[in-house]
């Protein structure tokens, strides 16, 4: 883990190796100036010597300002250090999660990346500032000062090293009881970040079913948890001052006692007892930040945890060694095509699928919820792999093929349209990056979208919010066609894309692809049937297991499934009709 995490500093690791090297000459200068304090007095104040009160004033002020310049010139290496190797790690996440498939994709959740990208590496960038900084400072300075206070007094000095036992252990039991509740703290905040996205992206949907004191209730519920978890850390780590300050305090105590009485015998000068002081002190001034360290590391110990999960996440679909770069047509086969999510359940969502499409053929794919339409079509441009059986494209199996090239030439309208923030222009790019403004006006035009963009204030240049809030669902899905149609594809899939467009448009957009498309294989899941009824065959799908597949006509005398859906359809239609009448 460490290994993973390190490895991400790049380019600025001169910065976090300077770091150190600037702290350890900070301390070196620290380290001197009570030495010097106890020349001035031993050798300037209790002589009345002046001259060298001046000398050794003179000394530690060079010393002292040294010492703050190493201080500056540390502070900020370990801020571009840490900063730096933060921006690294969000970058090299984002990166990886680029290349997830949907199955890698499905471990995490939304919040919980969020949360990773986020506060867990915000968290790790503290601990790698303190750590350079606070972890090279505080070690140095309390081996150093015990150097001192051996050539100052050996007996004296085991005081302090049984005082640095029983507080080393104070640390260790608190630093164990408290990781376990840091760990938790975080597992929370995904559902903290969860619940909050969840609400404002759905705000529209809570108004409208008037659920905000609900959501209010469960938004509390998670706030309550991370803080009730986290006055317990804080609880646990308040024995942390107690314990360090006890201890101190014992320490001065001791040594004053004992050192008064060796200034009294004359084995020691107030100079030294002076200078024994404030070494004793920083002492445990650096145990108290190895302390602040160690909780620091705590906290960060289960975000890193959580951080490297995603980093060494391996995707588990990736372009094989020698990848087929040419698609030769639209031609799709399933054969004997097994398919589950979760691998080594037993539990298939697709079975003995035996598929095959001709190319520039028409299908349209029914079935009920869960039948598993929507896998099915994954499979082609390969967000999915298959269990079993192989999935050929072109006559060659998806997995041969160069995943860019693959999903350029298999372009899927998904069940959940997405459009980003930015103009409708910058959206339709998606599907070609150079396209021309007159491409994206006749995509527009197959997927009958050109009529409402033309009314729009700024036309192809209105900016679409975040979601996509300022366009209807219909306007939406006609929009992500078009996006598809840009890339000009051998094979286009809508998964139930027209679902919230009127049948008169939805008929007009099929009839554009009949006329202007015509070598395209196109796929289109529906639940209405007349979406699909012209199509040139008709795949039924039910359990996983192809029921049907056959003409609109074949089906209504051969498939019971079909018929049902067809009736229960029609004469829906009927009643509307009726009450019109």
């Amino acid at each position: 883990m460490i290994k993973t995490l390190l490895g991400k500093i790049g380019e600025y690791r001169k910065y976090a190796i300077l770091t150190p090297v600037l702290t350890a000459a900070e301390v070196l200068m620290e380290i001197l100036i009570p030495y010097v304090t106890a020349m001035i007095i031993d050798r300037g104040i209790s002589q009345g010597n002046m001259g060298n009160i001046f000398l050794y004033g003179g000394i530690m002020l060079a010393l002292a300002f040294i010492s703050l310049y190493f201080g500056i010139k540390a502070g900020k290496t370990a801020a571009v250090a840490s900063t730096g190797f933060s921006t690294n790690l969000r970058a090299a996440m984002y990166r990886n999660i680029q290349t997830f498939s949907f199955s890698n994709i499905d471990k995490f959740t939304t919040a919980g990346l969020v949360t990773r990208m986020t506060t867990d590496v915000t968290s790790i960038q503290n601990a790698f500032q303190m750590t350079m900084r606070i972890a090279v400072r505080a070690p140095l300075m309390l081996v150093l000062s015990m150097v001192m206070c051996f050539t100052i007094n050996v007996r004296l000095t085991l005081i302090f090293l049984c005082a640095l036992l029983v507080l080393t252990i104070g640390i260790i039991a608190i630093m164990r009881s408290v990781m376990p509740v840091f760990k938790k703290m975080f597992e929370k905040y995904d559902e903290f970040n969860a619940s909050i996205q969840e609400n404002v992206t759905g705000i529209r949907v809570v108004k409208a079913f008037v659920r905000e004191d609900f959501e209010k209730e469960k938004f509390g519920k998670a706030a309550w948890m991370i803080y009730s978890l986290s006055v317990k850390a804080e609880s646990i780590l308040a024995f942390n001052g107690p314990i360090m300050m006890t201890v101190i305090y014992s320490s001065m105590l001791l040594l004053s006692w004992f050192g008064a009485h060796f200034i009294v015998i004359g084995t020691m000068t107030t100079g030294n007892l002076t200078s024994l002081f404030s070494y004793v002190l920083s002492m445990m001034m650096s145990l108290m930040m190895v302390s602040m360290v160690f909780v620091m590391l705590s906290m960060s110990l289960a975000a890193a945890k959580r951080i490297v999960e995603v980093l060494n996440e391996q995707a588990d679909i990736t372009n094989p060694e020698n990848p087929e770069t040419v698609v030769a047509d639209g031609s799709i086969d399933f054969d004997n095509v097994d398919f589950a999510y979760r691998h080594g359940t037993g539990e298939n969502t697709l079975n003995g699928i035996d598929l095959h499409i001709k190319s520039g053929e028409t299908v349209g794919i029914i079935g009920g919820t869960g039948s598993g339409k929507s896998t099915l079509v994954s499979l082609i441009s390969r967000l999915y792999d298959v269990t079993g059986g192989s999935v050929r494209v072109g006559g060659k199996d998806v997995r041969s093929y160069d995943l860019e090239v693959l999903r350029n030439e298999v372009s899927v309208v998904l069940q959940k349209n997405e459009l980003f923030s930015g103009t409708i222009l910058e959206n339709l790019r998606w599907g070609k990056e150079d396209a021309t403004e007159e491409e994206c006006r006749k995509a527009c035009v197959l997927a009958c979208a050109d009529d409402f963009i033309s009314q729009m204030p700024d036309g192809y240049n209105t900016k679409i919010e975040q979601g996509g809030t300022n366009v209807s669902g219909g306007q939406k899905q006609r929009i992500c066609i078009a996006r598809a149609l840009l890339k000009s594809p051998k094979v286009l899939i809508l998964d139930d894309s027209t679902s919230a467009v009127d049948t008169a448009t939805d008929a007009r957009i099929r009839k554009a692809f009949r006329e202007y498309i015509p070598d395209t294989t196109k796929l289109i899941i529906s639940q209405r049937i007349s979406s699909v009824q012209d199509a040139d065959r008709i795949i039924v799908l039910d359990n996983g297991r192809i029921n049907g597949f056959d003409t609109h006509e074949n089906l209504l005398r051969s498939n019971g499934i079909y018929r049902e859906i067809c009736e229960v359809q029609l004469h829906s239609e009927a009643d509307f009709d009726e009450k019109m009448n």
